[in-house]
């Protein structure tokens, strides 16, 4: 593994960040099953590169409380503004699409809600409900944002018994000021410590992008400070600028160093890990939770 050099935006893409498009029945029937229930994906939102590949295998990972996130974080594609109030019908219409799907695994998430008394809490609790009352053997994952560090929202949302809480930490703390203007790296990790404090049989799970800037030395300091607060499960992608407007992307990390962090992640005692290019935080969901589980 390489420090970062000191230079800016790479020229161009390396050959294994090529990516080819899925398509086929399976796809066609997610798009259109979207549509018919009016929900949105953070695949579609955050322009994820696996969007036509998990299309493709029916699955995709819901985002609730509308499409306008409050903040404007320097590395995302989702769009900032003022949003509407939380629909009464959409747990319901996440849980009937679930089914439809025949999902054995569910990933919920939303953008951050600051406009909110509780961050949007209550409404993933109610989405999550609604799924496990229709769909009885799907496991619900749920990618939280911070909450503004409330302990009883989190305790909201934990209440609804999630099978996993994701949470990103997204990158080290130097870097949160420049690609993280409204988050704080200790109230995203007390978060995460917050849940095994609240409930500690569930699995935590966060993320993190490389190729912002980071060192080698931060992100073994932040894998200790996610193993100190019990999470056991860790994503680690390739950063990409959605636009010119976004963080420039520093540097693009060769897929043997990601495996090179993998092991580096199980070394130190993650129980399960996904690393590569093309891992975002729903990646392989269920595989990781099941590994986890048996861990």
């Amino acid at each position: 593994m390489m420090e970062p050099p000191a230079q800016n935006i790479p020229p161009g893409k390396p050959s294994w960040l090529t990516k080819p498009l899925s398509t086929g029945q399976s796809y066609d029937k997610v798009v259109r099953l979207l549509k018919r229930h009016r929900l949105e994906t953070v695949c579609e939102e955050a322009r994820c590169p696996n969007l036509g590949e998990c299309f493709a295998r029916g699955t995709a990972t819901f985002m609730i409380l509308g499409r306008l996130c409050t903040r404007n974080c320097g590395f995302c594609a989702v769009t900032h503004g003022t949003p509407q109030a939380p629909e009464p019908e959409e747990p319901g219409k996440i849980a009937q699409a679930v089914r439809e799907l025949g999902l054995r695994y569910a990933v919920i998430t939303s953008v951050t809600r600051d406009d909110l008394p509780d961050g949007g809490a209550a409404h993933f609790a109610k989405a999550i409900s609604a799924v496990k009352s229709q769909n009885p053997r799907t496991r619900v994952e749920v990618l939280i944002p911070d909450l503004k560090g409330s302990y009883e929202a989190l305790k909201i949302v934990t209440g609804a018994s999630p099978d996993v809480l994701n949470h990103n930490l997204e990158t080290v703390p130097r870097l949160y000021q420049e690609v993280r203007p409204g988050a704080d790296f200790q109230r995203s990790l007390a978060l995460l410590r917050a849940v095994k404090a609240i409930k500690p049989e569930m699995i935590t799970k966060s993320g993190l992008m490389l190729g912002l800037g980071e060192t080698d030395s931060e992100l073994r300091a932040v894998f200790q400070d996610l193993l100190n607060a019990g999470c056991g499960v860790l994503t680690l992608g390739q950063y990409l600028a959605p636009s010119r407007d976004h963080h420039p992307v520093i540097r693009y990390v060769h897929p043997d160093e990601f495996s090179e962090w993998a092991q580096t992640a199980y070394d130190m005692g993650f129980r399960a890990v996904a690393a590569g290019p093309f891992v975002r935080s729903s990646f392989q969901a269920e595989e990781l939770f099941s590994k986890a589980s048996a861990a």
